[in-house]
Order: C-alpha cells, then sequence, then structure tokens
C-alpha cells in the first residue's frame, strides 16, 4: 500500500481540522466488546437490520418515527413469533398505515429472521456468530450478509452492523474519496479488488496505531473532505 499515508499522517490533519486532540476524540465512537456484544439479543439485530432496509432510499426521520409500530406490528421483532407469520398474515401486515407500506420490503423481516434462525442455530446464537468474526476481514462479513441475507448489500449491512456495535468501517463518500484520490481503489468501491484493498489499508492503519476499525473509518473521514470544524 505505497499509497496509503500513516496513520501519524492522517490523524495529524483530523486534528487540525477538529481543533486538535481533545475536539477529535470527542467525535469519536467506540465499537463494543466482543463479549458484550454477544450477549445482544438477536432480536435486536433482526430489528436493526429491518430498520435499515426501511431507511434506504427513505426518508430517516420518518422509519425513526413509526418504528414504535414496526416493533407493536413485528411481535418486537421476535423471531420465532416472525418466523410462524404465513404470507397471508406477512401481506397483511404490510398494509398497516401505522407503519410504511412497502411490501417487498417488508418480506425482508421474515427473510431475514431466517437467515439470523439459521446462523444462530450452528453458532449458539447471531450475536456471538457476529462478534466472533473477525475484523481483518470485515468485508467477509459484509459478504456473508449479502449472499444470507436480504436487501443488506451495498451499505445496508454494514451500517446495522455499526449501529449494533460490531467493530466495522464504513464505506462513506469521504473515506471513498480518500482511497480514490490516493489511487488505492479505482472504479467501484464495491467490487471485490476495492473492498480487498481497502480492508487490507485499514489493516495497516489498525496495526500501526492499535485503534479499532470503527475509529479509524471516523479519523479518516474527518481527514478530508468538507469535515472542517
Amino acid at each position: 500500500m505505497d499509497n496509503l499515508e500513516t496513520f501519524q499522517q492522517i490523524y495529524k490533519r483530523a486534528c487540525e481540522r477538529k481543533g486538535g486532540p481533545q475536539a477529535l476524540a470527542a467525535t469519536l465512537d467506540k465499537p463494543l466488546a466482543d463479549p458484550v456484544l454477544s450477549t445482544v439479543g438477536d432480536d435486536r439485530f433482526l430489528a436493526e437490520f429491518s430498520k435499515k432496509v426501511f431507511q434506504s432510499g427513505f426518508v430517516w426521520r420518518v422509519v425513526k418515527n413509526k418504528w414504535p409500530d414496526f416493533e407493536r406490528v413485528f411481535f418486537d421483532f421476535n423471531i420465532e413469533k416472525i418466523l410462524l407469520i404465513p404470507d397471508e398474515m406477512l401481506e397483511q401486515k404490510a398494509t398497516d398505515p401505522s407503519i410504511i407500506r412497502n411490501y417487498t420490503k417488508v418480506k425482508t423481516i421474515r427473510e431475514n429472521a431466517i437467515m439470523i434462525d439459521s446462523v444462530a442455530r450452528e453458532h449458539g446464537s447471531f450475536a456471538k456468530f457476529i462478534a466472533d468474526w473477525p475484523s481483518e476481514d470485515i468485508i467477509g462479513l459484509w459478504a456473508y450478509l449479502k449472499k444470507h441475507g436480504a436487501r443488506l448489500g451495498g451499505n445496508t449491512g454494514p451500517y446495522g452492523l455499526r449501529t449494533m456495535g460490531k467493530d466495522t468501517f464504513l464505506l462513506t463518500n469521504d473515506v471513498v474519496g480518500y482511497f480514490t484520490k490516493r489511487n488505492i481503489i479505482s472504479g467501484s468501491a464495491q467490487s471485490k479488488r476495492s473492498l480487498m484493498a481497502i480492508q487490507q489499508s485499514f489493516n495497516e492503519l489498525q496495526q500501526q496505531s492499535g485503534r479499532s476499525l470503527q475509529e479509524l473509518s471516523m479519523i479518516l473521514s474527518k481527514s478530508v473532505g468538507d469535515n472542517y470544524q
């Protein structure tokens, strides 16, 4: 990665932009520790993935305001109850005016419940499976969610993981812009070659700094683009 700056170069520039080390630190969040993440209920993963699916291409504020009704309509995202919903009931729920009436997206709730249940049966819980996945191959987890889940490709799965506390970087416009400008990637950031190059870059930055992927992603984004004070 000859074109990749050192962590110290990136960190120094981010500090200058955000008003110093303390000011920068105040803007950073850390992921959950793996032992804590592994105790999260699988229903919460289903809820968060579902929320991110509905937020995709829609007004996030509207989804947030309606989410208590989503919880009510879908049994608090209880996996066992969701799995028992027949097609007819699922179609009926998709017409409920208290939620966002999009049957295509509503179907993903049951489809992702099936995925989560399958993983939980093999690994003890879906949360444990997520917590045990190594950060040095976080793109592999993204690929798993895309392949086995419903509408969890692109940034949807990664944003869901970040919200739940799994350590992951995100392909924000600033992050993608940085790697493109440094000629570390070209073309789509979602291509296999680009993802591998980005993962390798973050792995190098993590080895240099000892920081989480989440912190590194946020520091990098604040070191470029319009992220001035």
